[in-house]
């Protein structure tokens, strides 16, 4: 059963939407980065779903330092990298406090704003897995004078899976094209699958955008990713 909880973080009390499977386990943790609508009815789909399939799964709100009921389009403006790296390492201790929790299978994922989280994550803590799925603004500055998340790129120490879609703009075809070559350049274990016919948002079956066949695709390859890996 998925239920709200609230931790202590940087900048004062987090929630999360918390996801812990029946029974003694150990089962692998997963942090889940929102997208940018935060901690609505898909993000919670996501937690539920990995709960289901043998994860101890949490989505921490990563705009907890903003007034509550804001705008999330305001919300994401004030974001810092710094301090959503701070979140996920907070959430990850959480889950992996949990008495099922299998000790070091660690793992982050995310859609949209979430993908790029997941990125952050992967380059600044010893994940075993990440998963991202249409991060933008990977290969672009958030703010003047900001470094983009791709820079942090060498700090990367787990595979990472990828979903695209070949419509989408952020990213684009070419800021796949951009990510993957850098990844390969530092010898990252990487994969990236983009799908035809799909734009962002693919997998947010709230969305227009939402394509059944390939939201079922990434599932299927990416739970199998984190069983093979965590």
């Amino acid at each position: 059963m998925i239920k709200t909880d609230s931790i202590a973080a940087q900048g004062g009390q987090m929630d999360l939407l918390l996801g812990v499977p029946e029974g003694a386990g150990p089962f692998p943790t997963i942090v889940v980065a929102h997208h940018r609508w935060g901690l609505d009815p898909f993000t919670r789909s996501v937690v539920e779903r990995l709960n289901a399939n043998g994860f101890i799964a949490g989505a921490p709100n990563l705009f907890h330092r903003r007034p509550a009921g804001e705008d999330t389009a305001e919300s994401i403006k004030f974001l810092e990298d710094e301090e959503i790296i701070a979140d996920l390492k907070t959430t990850t201790a959480f889950l992996q406090s949990q008495k099922q929790a299998k000790r070091g299978a660690e793992g982050v994922m995310g859609h949209c704003m979430g993908g790029r989280v997941a990125f952050l994550g992967a380059a600044t803590y010893p994940y075993k897995a990440a998963v991202m799925l249409y991060g933008g603004s990977i290969t672009i500055p958030r703010a003047p004078g900001k470094p983009i998340a791709l820079a942090r790129a060498p700090g990367i120490a787990c595979p990472i899976l990828g979903f695209f879609g070949k419509e989408d703009k952020n990213p684009s075809p070419a800021d796949m094209a951009a990510i993957d070559a850098e990844l390969t350049r530092l010898g990252k274990k990487h994969e990236f699958h983009a799908y035809d016919g799909a734009g962002h948002a693919f997998q947010n079956f709230k969305d227009d955008r939402y394509r059944e066949a390939a939201s079922e695709d990434a599932w299927r390859r990416y739970l199998g990713f984190f069983r093979e890996t965590l």
